[in-house]
């Protein structure tokens, strides 16, 4: 009986331990809460800074190189960003743009009040320039190269059709030979701008018309006596600045004094890129680049459009475009805020 009595006492006095064991500690209570509480705002901050999801944007060749420079560099600030660059031309982007296709064209062109009007929203990013082009091996290349060829020639030969013979464009009526002239075939931002320069409308341009800057070019580089226009980042090198293998840059004429000033010279991608800075260059050809949404950009395309304005700024020499002034950065970037 006594062994029996002293067991229920000792199962008592454990029974109690353990009961007393499993009291809440109010600190360590506490410090629970305040980790759970703390842990979901964490997340949220880290959240917050960190972008995801895909961009896409179509349109001009002019921007296609930049665009992909941009996009390679951003995604590498934020690995879970995608963003997808293609090429089609600016009359394709502006068209995917308004058509909710992408979230950004890409328009190497003035924008016209009817885009706008159906929601276009532009936003300047860069500078370039389209430049005239001629095969190495055209039998005037040597007299181009030091007179260069005024505007009205130009007009002449894109538009009235007067001028047909490489004698006839540099005033030595011996060359007999035709000029071949090529045009784009694609509603684009080069050939819309390169119509502005002579005072008209893509439409309006005479010759031989071939898709995209890369057609084009290729279609000069083939025919000695071809005529054509590139944006600049397609006729000259991006690494070595000069023309691209059977291309030559034609000059322009700038105060049709007969000879090539050397502030006129725009042989390597160094020296037009001088030129269009200097003011040199004629405006247009030389234009500003754009992005453009529909409607004012939101959420994760609109960060990457600040980025481009931005810090994206740095890239611009490398790759071979211009950067816009600091009043006109400014108010571009007022437009996406």
């Amino acid at each position: 009986m006594k062994r029996t009595f002293l067991i229920i006492i000792l199962i008592t006095i454990l029974t109690g331990a353990l009961l007393s064991g499993c009291v809440d500690n109010p600190k360590t209570e506490d410090q629970t809460n305040t980790a759970v509480t703390a842990s979901p705002g964490a997340t949220a901050a880290v959240s917050a800074k960190e972008l995801e999801g895909t961009i896409s944007l179509s349109g001009a060749w002019a921007l296609y190189p930049m665009a992909v420079r941009w996009g390679e560099e951003f995604q590498k600030l934020h690995p879970e960003v995608r963003i997808e660059v293609s090429a089609g031309g600016a009359g394709k982007g502006m068209a995917d743009a308004i058509g909710g296709l992408v979230d950004i064209g890409m328009v190497s062109r003035d924008i016209d009040p009817s885009e706008i009007a159906k929601g276009a929203y532009p936003i300047g990013v860069t500078k370039d320039a389209v430049v005239p082009t001629i095969n190495a091996n055209n039998p005037a290349a040597q007299d181009i190269l030091k007179t260069g060829i005024k505007r009205k020639t130009f007009v002449d030969i894109y538009i009235n059709e007067t001028v047909k013979t490489w004698g006839e464009a540099i005033g030595k009526p011996e060359l007999k030979q035709e000029i071949h002239k090529y045009t784009r075939s694609d509603a684009a931002g080069a050939p819309e701008i390169w119509a502005k320069y002579l005072g008209k409308k893509q439409e309006s341009l005479k010759g031989t018309g071939v898709y995209g800057d890369p057609g084009l070019l290729a279609a000069v580089q083939k025919d000695p006596l071809g005529l054509g226009y590139n944006n600049y980042n397609y006729a000259l090198d991006m690494k070595t600045g000069l023309p691209i293998p059977g291309i030559q840059v034609i000059p322009f004429d700038v105060n049709e004094n007969g000879i090539v000033d050397p502030d006129e010279d725009i042989s390597t991608k160094e020296k037009t890129i001088a030129a269009i800075k200097k003011g040199v260059f004629p405006h247009p050809p030389a234009r500003v680049e754009y992005f453009v949404t529909k409607g004012k950009p939101t959420g994760l395309t609109a960060e990457f459009i600040k980025w481009t304005l931005t810090d994206g700024q740095k890239f611009l020499d490398e790759v071979g475009y211009i950067e816009l002034s600091k009043e006109a950065l400014d108010s571009e970037l007022k437009k996406v805020d």
